[in-house]
């Protein structure tokens, strides 16, 4: 895998883990505190769309794994 399908793995599991611990109907449900990670990765992937730069797919490369398309 590429650095961009894994930032983009590890950011679509955090959202549906946060969500999961976050919303009340949830069988996994602990806090709604949870929702505030939610917007975190949320605002991360706008911040990363608008400049062009991931923090996590600087750290991936320097890793040695491959960017690109």
């Amino acid at each position: 895998m590429r650095s961009w399908q894994i930032v983009r793995l590890v950011a679509g599991s955090f959202i549906l883990l946060s969500l999961a611990l976050g919303v009340p109907g949830s069988p996994l449900f602990l806090s709604p505190w949870w929702l505030a990670f939610t917007a975190f990765v949320g605002v991360n992937l706008l911040q990363s769309a608008l400049t062009g730069w991931c923090l996590m797919e600087s750290l991936l490369r320097r890793f040695g794994v491959q960017g690109g398309c």
